[in-house]
């Protein structure tokens, strides 16, 4: 019995019992089938199930087929839906291909047709799910989305447009977040294999046990479990890219059978004593120092030297601070779209504080913040107040401190801006900011007192109990 009965289902709608029977029997070999008798059941059914095809009839007794076609449509406009007509309603058939049917086949069936028809319109909606990946794949992997204006990033644009042209491995280091997946799409795109797949797999997100059947797959029966025979990702990127991020995640037995990969350009699947022939661009990445882990005997020195040939490194955030004005302004178009909101932009005083913050998360981590502050802010510009916590006492801490006094000055003016920035941030309320510090009330009003705090924050109005 073939695998794709437990991958595609197929929906038969009619009300005669004896031509579901008929057109279950037909295709219950090769496919998954329900059954619906009455149009109410069956979009009952497309709601409630994941069905890959639906067999209609026309002439239902409770709803019309073509009403049902529609509902159908409108539900999921890319559900295919093969319509069933007598042999005298040839118009009929006309005018549901007008409704998006994709095709209709004759009463009494034909066996051969059946099949013949289901087996055609599946691979035209897989083909058609394709080519939509293929172009969301292309449509993110651009240029475009790599983002900014520092000469690091340029230096890196200009890297990746030499080594998009040629085969050879390349190596893309940088902390997390930086965005090591979107320079390897963008190389894979905008190289010769374009056209062809580009599989990327985290080798730290799959446990060690199944990384080595991901890679290279298995047959039937290599190991308890192996039910069926599974393609590995070398074989599915097969004339394209194969960019294995987190490599340091490799077992030293695995990182041994990579090597031997990448110099003999073939594999064997688990359990196979068939050798097959891959041609694969291998891109690699990692976010901590290789040659470190090299010298403490966690990676293998020749992998490393063959994984390295083209090295790429991504600058950290922090080290590239005119990029994030860039970075922010692309963000908030994105969310706002997102969210339908209609966020302007972000004060001064607020985009400083961003300019400024560390950012340790990367560019992962900006991205994140501008998602929370589109989704949560309720003006059209933001601003200090609407930041994270964090990114607000960071940047009021560093705004104006002193460079000298001694450590006691030092603690006392520590104290000062921290206190100053909670209570800014609530707004005067000294029951939420002895909260947030962790104090007494009443504890909070002496080091206000003693900060001299009091007396400024009277002059400007903005003391509350």
């Amino acid at each position: 019995m073939s695998n794709t009965k437990n991958l595609t289902t197929i929906l038969l709608v009619d009300d005669e019992p004896a031509v579901l029977e008929t057109l279950e029997i037909i295709l219950e070999e090769q496919f998954r089938v329900l059954k619906a008798s009455s149009g109410k059941e069956a979009l009952e059914k497309i709601t409630k199930e994941s069905v890959d095809l639906v067999f209609l009839d026309i002439s239902m007794p409770d709803i019309n087929g073509m009403e049902i076609l529609k509902r159908m449509k409108e539900y999921d406009e890319n559900l295919p839906v093969i319509m069933a007509t007598a042999t005298d309603s040839a118009r009929q058939a006309v005018k549901a291909m007008r409704l998006g049917a994709c095709d209709y086949i004759a009463k009494p069936f034909d066996i051969d047709e059946v099949i013949t028809v289901a087996q055609k319109v599946i691979g035209q909606n897989k083909l058609r799910r394709e080519v939509i990946y293929l172009r969301s794949q292309r449509e993110e992997a651009g240029f475009e989305n790599i983002i900014g204006k520092s000469k690091k990033i340029k230096e890196t644009f200009a890297l990746i447009e030499k080594v998009s042209q040629n085969d050879s491995t390349i190596f893309i280091s940088g902390e997390s977040g930086t965005g090591k997946d979107l320079i390897a799409r963008a190389i894979h795109f905008n190289s010769p294999r374009k056209q062809k797949p580009f599989i990327p797999i985290n080798c730290a997100s799959i446990p060690e046990n199944l990384l080595e059947s991901e890679l290279f797959g298995y047959e039937k029966g290599a190991f308890t479990g192996a039910a069926n025979q599974r393609i590995g990702m070398f074989e599915l990127a097969n004339e394209g890219t194969l960019f294995l991020d987190e490599i340091s995640g490799l077992r030293l037995d695995l990182q041994a059978k990579l090597l031997r990969v990448l110099e003999g350009k073939e594999i064997r699947r688990l359990g196979a004593a068939k050798i097959i022939k891959i041609d694969v661009r291998l891109i690699s990445a990692t976010n901590i120092d290789l040659k470190q882990a090299v010298q403490e005997g966690k990676f293998r020195q020749d992998l490393y030297y063959r994984l390295n040939v083209l090295p790429i490194y991504l600058a950290p955030l922090r080290e590239r601070r005119e990029d994030i004005p860039l970075l922010i302004e692309s963000f908030l178009k994105k969310f706002n779209q997102v969210f339908r909101r209609a966020i302007t932009g972000l004060s001064k005083e607020a985009l400083d504080y961003l300019v400024n913050y560390e950012w340790p998360g990367n560019v992962r981590e900006l991205k994140n913040v501008v998602e929370r502050l589109v989704a949560l802010s309720d003006n059209d510009i933001i601003t200090p107040k609407d930041l994270p916590f964090d990114i607000f006492i960071k940047g009021s801490l560093v705004k104006g401190f002193p460079s000298e006094g001694g450590l006691k000055k030092a603690s006392q003016d520590f104290q000062k801006k921290y206190i100053e920035a909670v209570l800014e941030r609530t707004g005067g309320n000294k029951v939420k900011a002895a909260k947030i510090l962790g104090i007494h009330r009443n504890a909070l009003m002496n080091k206000i007192k003693s900060l001299g705090l009091g007396r400024q924050r009277e002059s400007q109005g903005c003391c509350q109990p």
